[in-house]
């Protein structure tokens, strides 16, 4: 009688597998495999084979803290004897066999919880001759290579990039000056895999119900709006802490991040305290390397003029006093310059044919949903057609690209409209491009043309839907774009209602008499004056007396305004149809210890004419341009051999400063960060370092370098390497 079959021990496989299910950037010492895909094992036996017939194998693999099978969080299956196939369901099959050992394919169904799985085998030869046995742990991932998975992305250049590149672009500034900031995302680097389910393991629904958290992470949607939860810290020991005060004491400026890695290992590493601080580009960058860890493709979205709705009626309100300026909060409403999100990529099962594709997830705390600050993921179709009552938070999303604007002058406590604007909110909204450095501009995906009968449509369906959700829609006047008529009380959605049906617009126009126009005569930067220009023209055919009220002052990229550092008031005498210019210079001397850390200005101009009293309202956000590190690379870029690498600086202010530090990251080429003291620099003072590098990982890198003083923000370079395989092999 054979003895019966005894494990010995068994070969993972991990670099074969890893690299077939590309997880070999993470490691190739343990197994991480991505689900709907076969992952090969190699079982050894001590005195003898495997026999068909006469032995019998099973698997179990659990994960979770109470793995059960109902939850799908435990899985028991039979070794067969072809290839497995059938992707709903775990598999095994038997591939070869030797004298002592044998291949086994083993098959994680598409939609299998992932997380971290302990695989178990029970060897059965007969009565009395069955042993069990613990082989040990692996790691299942999202896989966008399988048809079968929520998550599958069907272009290879997409995967590439929304997966498998660890490094991107993240837009800022403002719609007139749109400025690429690198990221290294380093969602590959080795201990990240498991700070990513370490994350998880910390969502409040965990804590609650480990056991039914871990059955419903199958779900890309469930998982993404788990993650948009946690990498704030505002309802748990999440991943960053929001600061927009401009006090960033006990902490890292926002500005001054550019690795992901770099945040999330001091998570790790302070066990669970949140980082101080993060603002929404910050929470977006991480939020993408967690996600694509995980395997959900995943980008960086940045829109420009972002409305921040908190009352539910599609009007974000701003006020502005005689003088022109733009006055703190009169209500919660807000327009960021710009703000940062992430869009996902996946089925949405739970939702009607037609929504799956692009999701919004926003982990920046706005706004609380189901109690929680977190948001999505909200199809990016809905929000085009004006379908907000799918799921999730797709009426807070709408609002943020497609809102109204109303701009009103206060006057003690007199009210007046100044302007109705239905186009300024959700412009160039950009995502850096499948392949390339270039900026995608994806503001269709979001909005019909602005101003279209379609984009009046879907603006009136989302007003309607948010209204039935319980919003209480606006009673106001009819608004004017500039100033005086109104026509009878209505509520917003009949105005509208009314309109589109004749084919209109809701905004009744009043004629202008007058334009304005605010321009940049030479390009801002920091250091430097700010020299601007007004440009007034008379539309009549009558002499016009104009008094000008200018005013600049800070703001925060969040729309929070800082008091003016400049004012004046000027009278201008216009001729029919001529056209005056003033332009004026503030000095750096002036207006650069008011700065705040985005190096944002709002430059305002309201203008009030003699004979109709109407007024007219010209604004600019102007964004101060910084210097760029210049990183020259002298000689061949080589994996585990040092390379020279040269920075070249300068202090962009007229006055000295000190504390000056050189930070430099890159996945695959620096481990961690390296940081250099350079001390002082005189005012204006150009400078420069040489050192050395040495990279360990082959392949497309791209190298960060930021230069942070006690006074100036952060200064940033980065350059594209392609660091080459060891002659030797690495």
């Amino acid at each position: 009688m054979a003895k019966g079959l005894q494990l010995a021990s068994v070969d993972w496989q991990s670099p074969r597998n890893n690299m077939r299910h590309h997880t070999a950037e993470i490691s190739t010492r343990r197994l991480i495999v991505r689900r709907g895909q076969a992952f090969d094992l190699r079982l050894h036996f001590l005195t003898r084979g495997f026999q068909p017939g006469l032995d019998s194998i099973y698997l179990i693999a659990e994960t979770g803290p109470q793995p059960e099978r109902q939850s799908g969080t435990r899985a028991v299956f039979l070794l067969g004897l072809g290839q497995p196939e059938a992707k709903s369901a775990w598999s095994a099959s038997y591939i070869s066999n030797g004298p002592r050992s044998t291949d086994v394919a083993v098959l994680a169904p598409a939609g299998a919880p992932i997380g971290r799985y302990q695989l178990k085998i029970h060897l059965d030869s007969g009565p009395g001759q069955a042993a069990s046995y613990l082989l040990g742990e692996f790691l299942l991932l999202f896989n966008a290579w399988c048809p079968e998975d929520d998550v599958y992305l069907a272009s290879d250049p997409e995967r590439q990039e929304y997966v498998m590149n660890e490094d991107g672009i993240i837009y800022q500034g403002n719609k007139d000056w749109i400025q690429p900031s690198p990221w290294n995302y380093g969602q590959f680097e080795e201990d990240l895999v498991d700070i990513c389910f370490q994350l998880l393991d910390r969502n409040l629904n965990y804590q609650r119900n480990p056991a039914r958290d871990c059955s419903l992470r199958g779900s890309a949607a469930y998982v993404s709006r788990v993650l948009s939860a946690i990498v704030n810290s505002n309802d748990d020991s999440g991943v960053l802490l929001g600061n927009w005060t401009e006090d960033y004491s006990g902490g890292v400026r926002p500005t001054e991040w550019s690795s992901s890695p770099a945040i999330l290992r001091q998570w790790h590493r302070t066990r669970g305290q949140p980082v101080r601080y993060g603002q929404c580009w910050v929470f977006a960058a991480v939020m993408c390397s967690v996600m694509r860890c995980l395997g959900i493709p995943t980008r960086a979205v940045t829109n420009f003029n972002s409305g921040h709705d908190t009352d539910g009626n599609l009007i974000i309100d701003v006020f502005y006093d005689k003088t022109g300026q733009l006055l703190p909060r009169k209500s919660k409403d807000s327009v960021w310059n710009f703000h940062v999100w992430n869009e996902c990529w996946m089925a949405r099962r739970d939702l009607p044919a037609g929504y799956g594709g692009w999701q919004v997830l926003d982990a920046t705390p706005q706004e609380r949903s189901n109690g929680l600050y977190c948001c999505g993921p909200a199809p990016v179709t809905a929000i085009r057609e004006g379908d907000v009552q799918h799921r999730y938070d797709a009426p807070f999303v709408f609002s943020m690209v497609n809102a109204d604007r109303v701009a009103w002058l206060l006057s003690g406590t007199r009210k007046e409209k100044l302007h109705w604007d239905e186009n300024s909110i959700g412009i160039h909204i950009s995502t850096k491009d499948v392949g390339s450095q270039d900026r995608q501009d994806i503001t269709s995906a979001y909005k019909h043309p602005e101003g279209s009968l379609e984009e009046r449509r879907a603006f009136l369906k989302a007003l309607t839907a948010w209204s039935r959700a319980g919003a209480e829609p606006e009673t106001t006047r009819s608004p004017a774009r500039s100033g005086a008529g109104a026509v009878a009380a209505t509520t917003r959605s009949e105005a509208m209602s009314t309109a589109l049906a004749e084919g209109g617009s809701p905004v009744a126009l009043t004629e202008a008499q007058l334009s304005l126009q605010l321009q940049l005569v030479e390009s801002a930067e920091i250091g430097q004056d700010l020299h601007l220009m007004l440009l007034a023209r008379n539309l009549e055919a009558a002499r016009k007396e104009v008094k000008l009220s200018r005013s600049t002052q800070p703001v925060l990229h969040d729309g929070t305004p800082r008091p003016p550092f400049w004012q004046d008031t000027h009278y201008l005498s216009l001729d029919p149809r001529e056209e005056g210019r003033i332009s004026w210079r503030i000095a750096y001397g002036q207006y650069g210890r008011h700065l705040g850390e985005d190096q944002q200005v709002q430059v305002i101009a309201l203008a009030e004419e003699n004979t109709s009293w109407q007024k007219m309202l010209a604004e600019k956000t102007v964004t101060l341009a910084r210097p760029s590190l210049t990183l020259s690379v002298l000689a061949p870029v080589v994996v585990n051999q040092p390379f020279p690498l040269h920075v070249e600086f300068i202090n962009p202010l007229p006055q000295p400063v000190d504390g000056c530090v050189l930070v430099v990251e890159g996945g695959g080429l620096v481990k961690g960060q390296a940081s250099i003291e350079l001390g002082s620099l005189q005012a204006q003072e150009k400078g420069g370092i040489k050192f050395q590098l040495t990279p360990y990982k082959s392949g497309p890198r791209q190298l960060h370098a930021t230069l942070t003083s006690s006074l100036f923000p952060p200064i940033k370079g980065w350059k594209q390497l392609e660091v080459a395989p060891h002659p030797g092999g690495n």
